[in-house]
């Protein structure tokens, strides 16, 4: 049996027991079913609902948590993996989900704490030395990244026959970015293939685009979704979503809100997840610095 078939058989089964005991727990892997198989708001929609029942069910909040990691929503991925916790204690599960979740937020001094605990107990496990390998490499890359672009330019000199080091100062590779710079920059990177900035009612303000989708629908697109999200987490403790990421089969979209508008990264599913997020975190870091100079 296939993995799909598999999944679909488990999808059938849940839904019977739940549709014949609408209390039911089951929800909680009906959920994670949808989840696998790549239907994230459907499995969220189930998961919300069953934990509006049972709030108490540990269980459910990871599920739900990882449905929160799969879209994107790193913060709240958390606050659901912390009440798992507040409900059933710690458990190597809870603290593998946590490191992973702290990849993707950026936060690797706590991801690496957590793995290297976790590969101490547990060092022939295949899944820790992974993450722990992402979350050491990373920063490693985007500190050779950073180097890089502070390297003064070799230059030949036809005088003395030698290379030497052009006069280049160093605050002329860290200068502030502009969107369109931006853009630019970020469709350099491996598997990125469209970069847009909009307004934040998703009008096309600057772009490079070469996806196969119209630029400015996915513009307005993703500006709803953001809006969206904005209004209604603006009524919890969750705040302004600042920062989102969305998948679908084909792509991936890494979202970055500012007080001028958005900026809407889109590669390709191929793209190392963690890597992407810091590369074009780091650019729109550098149009801050712009922003903030005017």
């Amino acid at each position: 049996m296939t993995v799909t078939a598999d999944i679909e058989e488990r999808i059938a089964k849940c839904r019977r027991i739940l549709d014949q005991d609408p209390n039911s727990q089951i929800f909680a892997a009906l959920a994670e079913a949808h989840r696998k198989k790549g239907e994230l708001d459907k499995a969220f929609r189930i998961c919300q609902t069953g934990l509006r029942i049972h709030p108490s069910y540990g269980s459910a909040h990871i599920v739900m948590a990882k449905v929160n990691l799969d879209r994107g929503m790193y913060d709240w991925a958390e606050v659901e993996v912390n009440k798992a916790i507040e409900l059933d204690g710690n458990s190597r599960a809870t603290e593998l989900l946590l490191a992973e979740i702290h990849i993707y937020k950026g936060e690797f001094g706590k991801a690496i704490r957590l793995l290297k605990n976790l590969h101490q107990a547990d060092p022939t496990n295949p899944q820790i030395k992974k993450l722990l390998e992402i979350a050491q490499r990373i920063p490693e890359e985007q500190k050779a990244m950073v180097r890089g672009s502070e390297e003064p330019t070799v230059v030949a000199s036809s005088q003395a026959g030698k290379t030497e080091q052009a006069d280049v100062p160093p605050e002329v590779a860290e200068k502030p970015l502009t969107s369109a710079e931006v853009l630019t920059e970020a469709v350099r990177l491996d598997h990125l293939s469209g970069a847009l900035f909009v307004d934040n009612q998703g009008a096309v303000v600057d772009s490079e685009w070469s996806v196969s989708f119209d630029a400015a629908e996915c513009g307005r697109a993703v500006a709803e979704v953001v809006n969206f999200l904005t209004q209604e987490l603006s009524r919890t403790a969750f705040g302004k979503t600042e920062s989102l990421m969305i998948e679908n089969q084909l792509s991936v979209f890494q979202v970055t809100r500012l007080d001028s508008g958005m900026f809407i990264f889109v590669a390709d599913r191929k793209v190392n997840l963690g890597s992407f997020r810091m590369k074009v975190s780091a650019l729109v870091e550098r149009h801050l610095g712009n922003e903030s100079g005017k």
